[in-house]
């Protein structure tokens, strides 16, 4: 079976053509000229605004012109994630999808169907003549996965409905009211490099096969962290070498809301030592299997040696390694709201470690639901680093979004879910960012929902999209908007 022969035809077959189209986050052009063709043909009103979103307009069908407007939104990058042996541009290539049971998942890369499943959706509504609705804007937004920049740059007045439906959540049944906020840490360690003192043996350690996953949605799972793995290695056999360990790399991550899924490390030990730390790195990975075999069942974990390079001066060396096993990684506190009391309110995710000639550069994100303790755990991050002695720089900070109490769209929107499905569905937060933060700034009366097929393993490239809950979250979304009076 392909995509173009699933059900509904309609959001499958527009689904596939985004898939077709390259659209990385901050390099949306191609995207947007394939959005600026699709409104051309179907003769849509589109308008874009200074930050490269676009807004789509369609007219009420007949006898529902009264009716107040809906907005639908999505964004329309990506995270470009693939496996390390996969030959594949995400600037130039299309998506590979293919059918494997109930999922729809790509050949080696990320699907893109976050969110690129709810850009199909609002297109199969524009280009739908056989539906019933009322006025509706569809906004199609840039850069969502690597600083929202597209929300930020919104203005207020570009949208004019009061009523908006977020199509960017991932657990279909799940009808999101809130979303916590988030901020950037971003730490720099500067150095020389100096030759390793003779009779030294260079060794290089890897760790791969993790689940990984978003650092919003998943942080709660108990994965594994790359990066703090091969922390935890380097702190105890420099311990253990009585600090005479000598660090040439550490290489780890990608993005900043995704989990590492794998790194590398490269150091020397004396040559005396090189053996004990063969066998310290057996036990060590023996027992981090152990401790993750429940939710990491594919750890991979290898040592070689490696050829001789220039070494990080001690000092500066030492210290990073300190500061990464000493940050705080993981969910830290769950939400004290009644309502939301299951959710994951503040967490923090080391999410990359990248070495050149001079420097480390790190990236870790914060979230929280509550800003003054998103404010305090960038804090602690930021502390931890100072300490030992990085350049810290906080940046892209974007507001949680609060619950609406007596929300009228929530309202209908579960009441059609239970007509249509005989069942409740369950009303929550999520501890991901969604736009919705920076739209409740801008348009302070808007009221909002998320909700969206079933997703699995987003950020990555074993992101999975559950194929019967696309034709679910279609049926429902038409008759809310039957429904909204």
């Amino acid at each position: 079976m392909k995509i173009t022969d699933l059900k509904p035809t309609i959001v499958w077959k527009f689904f596939h053509q985004v898939t077709q189209v390259p659209r990385p986050s901050k390099k949306e052009g191609k995207m947007i000229e394939f959005l600026e063709s699709f409104a051309k043909e179907y003769k849509i009103a589109i308008k874009k605004d200074e930050a490269g979103n676009l807004l789509m307009s369609k007219p009420a069908t007949p006898g529902m012109e009264d009716r107040p407007v809906v907005v639908l939104q999505s964004h329309m990058d990506m995270v470009c994630d693939k496996l390390v042996d996969v030959d594949f541009d995400f600037h130039k290539d299309a998506i590979q999808t293919y059918v494997d049971g109930e999922w729809l998942k790509a050949k080696g890369t990320t699907l893109g169907a976050d969110d690129g499943i709810g850009c199909a959706i609002e297109l199969a509504i524009l280009a739908s003549n056989d539906i019933e609705h009322g006025p509706i804007e569809c906004v199609f937004t840039r850069d969502e996965e690597t600083g929202l920049t597209g929300a930020h740059g919104m203005k207020a007045g570009f949208m004019t409905g009061k009523m908006l439906i977020n199509l960017d959540s991932e657990d279909e049944g799940q009808i999101f009211v809130s979303c916590a906020g988030g901020q950037t840490t971003k730490a720099t360690f500067h150095f020389t490099r100096e030759e390793a003192p003779a009779g030294y043996f260079f060794m290089e350690a890897s760790l791969k096969g993790l689940n990984g996953g978003h650092s919003g949605d998943d942080i709660n799972k108990k994965r594994a962290n790359a990066i703090k793995v091969l922390a935890r290695f380097l702190f105890l056999e420099n311990e253990k070498l009585n600090g005479a360990l000598r660090l040439v790399s550490f290489n780890s991550g990608k993005m900043h809301n995704a989990i590492p899924r794998d790194g590398k490390i490269v150091f020397a030990v004396k040559n005396e030592a090189k053996e004990q730390v063969r066998a310290d790195w057996n036990i060590f990975a023996s027992e981090v299997e152990d401790e993750f075999h429940v939710t990491e069942q594919s750890m991979l974990f290898n040592m070689g040696s490696a050829d001789a390079a220039p070494v990080i001066e001690k000092a500066v060396a030492d210290k990073f390694i300190m500061a990464l096993q000493a940050v705080d990684n993981g969910p830290l506190t769950t939400c004290q709201d009644e309502a939301l009391a299951e959710m994951v309110e503040t967490s923090s995710n080391v999410a990359s470690v990248m070495t050149d000639e001079t420097s480390i550069n790190i990236v870790a994100s914060q979230r929280s639901n509550v800003m003054s303790n998103l404010d305090n755990m960038t804090n602690t991050v930021k502390a931890t680093f100072l300490l030992a002695g990085a350049e810290v720089n906080v940046g892209g900070k974007y507001p949680a979004w609060k619950m609406r109490a007596n929300s009228k769209l929530t309202d209908i929107t579960v009441k059609s879910y239970e007509k249509l499905f005989g069942k409740e569905p369950l009303v929550k937060g999520i501890h991901a960012g969604l736009e919705c933060g920076l739209f409740s700034e801008r348009y302070p009366d808007l009221d909002m929902v998320s909700f969206g097929p079933t997703l699995r393993n987003v950020h990555t490239p074993e992101e999975a999209l559950l194929i019967p809950t696309v034709q679910m979250v279609w049926d429902h979304l038409l008759d809310i908007l039957r429904s909204v009076k």
